[in-house]
């Protein structure tokens, strides 16, 4: 159910001459991109010719455009909002590769210039997470999100000719987005569609339609600036559960993107179409005797902690093996975190999830009210007082805990003592709950780190870093924010969002 969604959950380098990367002046497109959003968004809401009266609706109420006016792009039915991505698409797809790059191009400079602006509104309508850590979110978007580099050609020559496989988009994409971070999906996931080919109707969470109703708009009049058609990508000022449904069911939607909670993904895949899912995770962390404890203890904290542990790749809970068990702890409680004690764990449990045996799962129901809060928010709700500064509370808990076992997504971390590393993978593989997203480990033992990795099997695997660097922050590789756990797409980039298509030119260019 859209309701629900709380979890995280966007140039071609081409190996054919068809689609090699253009030779462009990157310096040159930066300060264009500069001059056209300045002119663009510092002035009238119709800052190129014939944009206002296109897919522009009145502003719902709490949002504004950039310099006055109405939004581009938000459209009050689905219907409407399909029709103008699918003109919008049409048109894309006769612009050339050049062009495409200065569009996407012109989306990073705008991502990181809205970046503190998107943060403190997200914020302020959703009450989830921390305005600085936004800030990284979008700025990550902007810097780590792949464009058309992913994107290649495969050739094939011979006896009977030249045979070309290239990557082609699919049309008009269906796309849902979070609470827990709407703006960073939306940037994120229009970055890989205008990379592929694609636009999109997206279907915000309810709780930030106005941010991200206010960002789609800014969105579009960057790219039609940049030489993009109008309403690249659409979206519905009410968005509903009804509207979502119909979007996965409307003939003209070709793919599917869904970044939500289990009820949603659940939902887009009864549709008769390709779906894309990014699902839950529940990411366990493991740490044995050999693991660099005081920097095990930081990176635990750092990626658990970041956004208020909203993301749906951050550290959830923590197996530990006994003999290490108490200097990992002081080490947490030395780096901005405050201890519960297990009735203090147990009144937190009953706020969090509702159950009055915190190791009885049945008929625990997520308080969406403590989602994304404070530390100190969740230690008021039990009459505890912390420093504002508090970056997490720990705790430890048996296995079968309510905070183990289910996706909690607020800054407070279960710590279980283990009788060694063994039973430390044994834990975390079940706490997993197959969700094959993430797992992390902390050890200096490679037979043990490969021993988890074979088991746990996740889509991204962290060793010794924090959650956030097996996407691309403060790791190697690209970033996204839809990562395509249940579909197994993994980490999305332009290339998930196209299909293969094939030309076969029989019985010429034969080599001799």
């Amino acid at each position: 159910m859209l309701t629900s969604m709380t979890t995280l959950c966007a140039g071609a380098a081409i190996s054919g001459p068809a689609l090699r990367r253009p030779k462009v002046d990157e310096n040159q497109i930066r300060q264009v991109v500069r001059d056209v959003i300045r002119e663009v968004l510092s002035g009238p809401a119709a800052g190129a010719a014939g944009v206002a009266s296109s897919g522009s609706r009145p502003l719902p109420s709490g949002v504004s455009a950039p310099g006055g006016g109405s939004l581009m792009g938000v459209f009050d039915n689905v219907d409407d909002a399909v029709a103008a991505a699918k003109t919008a698409q049409t048109q894309l797809a006769e612009l050339t590769v050049e062009q495409r790059g200065k569009i996407i191009a012109a989306l990073r400079e705008m991502t990181l210039k809205y970046a503190e602006d998107f943060s403190r509104r997200t914020r302020e309508e959703t009450g989830i997470g921390r305005v600085a850590h936004k800030i990284i979110k979008h700025q990550n978007v902007a810097r780590f999100t792949p464009g058309m580099e992913t994107l290649t050609t495969q050739a094939w020559s011979g006896d009977h000719g030249l045979t070309i496989e290239e990557m082609a988009p699919w049309g008009v994409i269906g796309a849902v987005t979070p609470v827990t971070h709407p703006i960073p999906t939306l940037l994120n996931n229009t970055i890989c569609f205008i990379a592929s080919g694609n636009t999109a109707v997206f279907n915000p969470h309810p709780g930030g339609k106005r941010v991200s109703a206010y960002a789609l708009d800014i969105t579009n009049r960057t790219m039609v600036a940049a030489g993009a058609p109008a309403n690249c990508i659409t979206c519905i000022a009410e968005p509903t559960i009804e509207s979502a449904q119909k979007i996965f069911s409307h003939r003209d939607i070709a793919l599917l993107l869904i970044t939500g909670g289990p009820g949603v993904v659940a939902e887009a895949m009864k549709a008769s179409k390709r779906a894309i899912c990014a699902g839950p995770g529940n990411p366990p962390v493991v740490v044995d005797e050999t693991a660099d404890i005081p920097r095990a203890a930081r990176c635990i904290i750092d990626g658990g902690a970041f956004d208020n542990n909203v993301l749906c790749i951050g550290e959830k809970e923590v197996f530990c093996v006994d003999s290490v068990f108490n200097r990992l702890k002081d080490e947490m409680l030395k780096y901005n975190c405050v201890e519960l004690n297990a009735k203090q764990i147990a009144d937190l449990s009953k706020q969090a999830f509702g159950v009055a045996d915190a190791t009885n799962c049945a008929g625990a129901r997520l308080n969406r009210n403590l989602v994304g809060r404070d530390a100190s928010v969740l230690a008021q709700s039990i009459g505890l007082t912390v420093p504002e500064s508090t970056m997490m509370l720990i705790g430890e808990t048996p296995f079968e805990h309510v905070f183990v076992q289910e996706e909690q997504m607020m800054p407070f971390l279960p710590l279980v003592r283990c009788r060694n590393v063994g039973e430390a993978i044994e834990m975390a593989l079940k706490a997993e709950h197959h969700f094959f997203h993430t797992s992390i480990i902390h050890s200096l033992n490679v037979a043990t780190m490969s021993e988890m990795a074979r088991k746990v099997n996740t889509t991204i695997f962290v060793k010794n870093g924090p959650s956030y660097a097996g996407d691309g922050i403060g790791g190697e590789g690209y970033s996204s924010f839809s990562i395509a756990t249940p579909t197994g797409e993994g980490i999305t980039t332009p290339a998930t969002f196209t299909r293969k298509r094939r030309c076969a030119l029989i019985d010429y260019f034969r080599i001799v």
